[in-house]
């Protein structure tokens, strides 16, 4: 009587088991979150990753911008990860928002450490499929897009955020530091020097400060007193 034969798609149930448990042994899963602000929420971010099951131990945050990968846990994390290791980011601009270095950081990854990278919210970003030829094409062309998409992102929300303080300074709104009292006698020292009876520099030495910041209050002084 001859050995029993089982095909790929006939192995008993022990062995299937037996099988399945020793792959998730052998490959440790990976996930990366990141947030560009310490305000920001990174809830959806880590309920994505935690119903994959990847061990709490197993996931990276960073709180800080996308422009670079110098970040401190990123950098954990690459050090960490080993060949055939597989990581997964929610989208690709939690990975990065600079196009070029997320290209160069996806092929060090993929290429020279051979680790498996899955996008969860774009399907054909996953390196475990399509190895071959066409595969990899397509692959890359989403990805230069879906990086191009997340740079030109952070162009826009940096270029926002400029318009939004330019507007808020045109209706009086302060930035940095509050600034410190006036010293007793500027008012003083302020109208000697507006009617030129002593130079910005004495001012600037009987009030006790340097004399970028004496014209500086000055130029604040005298607006306030247009107001």
């Amino acid at each position: 009587m001859g050995r029993q034969r089982w095909g790929d798609n006939a192995l008993p149930p022990h062995i299937k088991r037996h099988s399945l448990e020793r792959r998730t042994d052998i490959i440790p899963i990976y996930g990366y979150i990141r947030v560009s602000t310490k305000e920001q929420n990174e809830d959806r971010q880590l309920v994505a990753l935690h119903e994959l099951n990847i061990p709490e131990k197993n996931i990276y945050m960073d709180k800080q911008s996308g422009k670079d990968f110098d970040r401190p846990q990123y950098k954990r994390l690459v050090r960490r990860m080993k060949k055939d290791d597989l990581l997964y980011v929610k989208s690709i601009d939690r990975l990065g928002r600079n196009y070029g270095e997320i290209l160069e950081q996806w092929r060090v990854l993929t290429k020279e450490k051979g680790i498996d990278i899955v996008v969860l919210d774009m399907p054909l970003l996953d390196t475990r499929r399509g190895k071959d030829l066409m595969g990899t094409f397509l692959s890359d062309i989403v990805l230069q897009v879906l990086s191009f998409v997340a740079e030109n992102e952070r162009v826009n929300i940096r270029q926002r955020q400029a318009e939004g303080i330019a507007a808020a300074k045109a209706r009086g709104v302060r930035f940095g530091r509050p600034l410190g009292q006036l010293p007793e006698n500027f008012h003083s020292a302020y109208q000697r020097w507006k009617a030129k009876k002593i130079t910005g520099t004495v001012a600037a030495k009987e009030c006790g400060m340097a004399l970028s910041t004496f014209r500086y209050r000055a130029a604040i002084y005298e607006k306030a007193k247009l107001l």
